[in-house]
């Protein structure tokens, strides 16, 4: 199945918000200091999900261990956009790439970039792809320092709406808007095959 490639966020004049799960530990003081301190491996990569069902699919709604605690984080767009330059997919499905030139970016990049199939609230594949962005690296100390506007944890919203999911309940007009977050380079478009 052909998926529509395009970046499904939510996003307001000044910021692009993403989502993780990490434990309560990370998580807290995340929250505390709206960034992310010394629980935090800065030495690893790490996955920011615009798509917040594709993040309930991937942390099935909260439950799995060490992805208890979902947080929002609003990210500047300038930020944001910046990164977005720096991508790479992860597989060499880029329009804009050959074998070789494509390994060569792969290697030299601090941001990663993959479509999985996008989620409705039941996990099911839905008709759309939803973008994961890995950063590390400079790239990643530079989001933690300057790009993060704000942490908010939705953690006991995720519950609440998992519960009345589980319940057949669940009115996703009630979940975060997403709409299709404006990405007009060509160069990143070809680069990251979006349609």
């Amino acid at each position: 199945m052909e998926y529509t490639r395009e970046i499904v966020a939510q996003y307001d004049r000044q910021c692009i918000r993403v989502y993780q799960a990490y434990n309560p530990a990370i998580a807290k003081e995340a929250i505390s200091l709206q960034t992310f301190g010394k629980n935090f491996n800065v030495h690893r990569m790490t996955w920011i999900k615009p798509s917040f069902l594709w993040l309930m699919y991937r942390s099935n709604w909260g439950t799995k261990k060490n992805q208890e605690c979902i947080l929002a984080i609003d990210v500047y767009q300038s930020k944001f956009n910046e990164i977005m330059q720096k991508a790479v997919l992860t597989s060499p499905d880029s329009k804009r790439y050959t074998g070789m030139q494509w390994e060569k970016a792969f290697d030299e990049t601090t941001v990663y970039c993959q479509w999985d199939p996008d989620r409705n609230i039941n996990g099911n594949a839905i008709n759309r792809a939803a973008i994961q962005i890995g950063l590390k690296g400079n790239t990643l100390r530079e989001f933690l320092d300057t790009g993060i506007c704000r942490i908010e944890d939705l953690t006991v919203q995720v519950k609440k709406w998992n519960e009345q999911r589980k319940n057949g309940k669940l009115n996703s007009k009630n979940l975060p808007v997403e709409r299709i977050y404006p990405v007009k380079d060509k160069a990143i478009r070809d680069r990251l095959n979006m349609t």
